[in-house]
């Protein structure tokens, strides 16, 4: 391949292109090619490619004119903050002998590049098992279960993201220990397949799900997990190791009190209660009762508030129960629009809080005297 690369980019798409890429660069590394972004250009497609050792991301650049074909590695971190001050609206990057010059109206920078040959050798796997599911529904399963996943626990399995799939149906479970999410969608294909896949893969994946008709096609290769997102590119991730706790033992399946709320109301009412707690009084008061719930804090030398929220067909007997409102919001917020069903059995016991059988959130209570 001739190494005389030359193309014209939208500057507004380039820089996109370079920050998701640059989320994968390693912040420390004793390996400098490792700092550096890997460019193609060829047949009229320009592709970033990016690894930290762990995960690796061929990313097509949208909008882009190739002058001249050719292959670049250029640090990371300085192309892109140059990019990002170019104020025209297209940036031609050309490269000569590792020197990658960058120009839009009015300036010239020139970057001091690698030899593309020292960079990683990246191949395109061939995933086994693969199915498929829409950019759509693999992004909403993600948002509803990575915000419950624990971050740097010794129990290296639950800090990513379990993905099972049976059949045309995929589901995803995040646990911290304290709390479950668990979201299921549909998906094309037969068969079954399990991965845990690590968080940070996951935020990086769910930048490239722009459009939410693409399709997805989820697969196996060499014990890796291989994202292919139909006209973004192709994500090639580690698994974490070890075995996901057997979650569905935490799921209640005994609760005798339920009621209905608008998602974005309730949330709402937490928001505003707690307002009035503090580091040693994190707790939200939560009393069903009738037809009003009323949600309380009461924080020392701070003050305390009520909420009341209207309710319709309550099930069961009254219940106060203590929950951590930021537990309960971040459920919320991946629901809003929706009706959220809340199933409790007593104080003592965790609190289900479900969307059809597309969303089950299990919280453990909390005191709150």
């Amino acid at each position: 391949m001739p190494a005389h690369l030359k193309v014209n980019c939208d500057r507004s798409a380039l820089v996109d292109a370079l920050a998701l890429a640059s989320a994968v660069v390693p912040t420390r590394t004793t390996t400098p090619v490792l700092t550096c972004l890997k460019l193609t250009a060829k047949d009229g497609e320009l592709v970033l490619r990016a690894t930290d050792g762990q995960i690796s991301l061929a990313l097509a650049v949208p909008s882009v004119e190739v002058v001249g074909e050719g292959e670049a590695l250029i640090p990371a971190d300085k192309l892109g903050q140059i990019v990002r001050t170019c104020e025209d609206s297209t940036v031609t990057l050309e490269m000569d002998k590792n020197v990658a010059t960058v120009k839009s109206e009015g300036s010239t920078f020139k970057i001091f590049g690698y030899d593309p040959k020292d960079y990683p050798a990246g191949r395109d796997p061939q995933a086994t098992g693969a199915f498929e599911a829409t950019a759509e529904t693999l992004r909403r399963l993600i948002a509803r279960t990575i915000f419950a996943t624990a971050v740097e626990n010794a129990r290296f399995a639950i800090n990513g993201v379990l993905m099972e799939r049976k059949g045309k149906r995929i589901r995803l479970v995040g646990t911290d220990g304290k709390r479950l999410a668990v979201a299921a969608g549909g998906c094309s294909g037969e068969g079954d397949m399990t991965l845990i896949v690590p968080s940070k893969s996951l935020n990086i994946l769910v930048k490239m799900l722009g459009d939410p008709d693409s399709k997805v096609v989820i697969g196996k290769a060499d014990g890796q997990a291989v994202f292919q997102v139909d006209g973004a590119g192709t994500l090639v991730t580690s698994l974490v190791e070890g075995t996901f706790p057997p979650f569905e033992d935490v799921i209640p399946k005994d609760q005798d009190k339920r009621v209905t709320f608008d998602a974005a109301d309730l949330a709402t009412a937490i928001r505003r209660a707690a307002l009035l707690t503090n580091e040693e009084s994190k707790g939200v008061r939560f009393a069903f009762k009738g037809d009003t719930l009323v949600v309380s804090s009461r924080a020392p030398e701070m003050g305390e508030a009520e909420i009341r929220v209207p309710m319709s067909g309550y099930q069961g007997d009254g219940i106060e129960i203590g929950f951590q409102p930021a537990f309960i919001v971040d459920a919320l917020k991946v629901v809003d629009g929706e009706q959220v069903m809340i199933e409790m059995r007593s104080p003592q016991k965790p609190g289900v809080f479900k969307v059809g059988q597309e969303f089950t959130y299990v919280v453990m209570p909390v005191n709150v005297g």
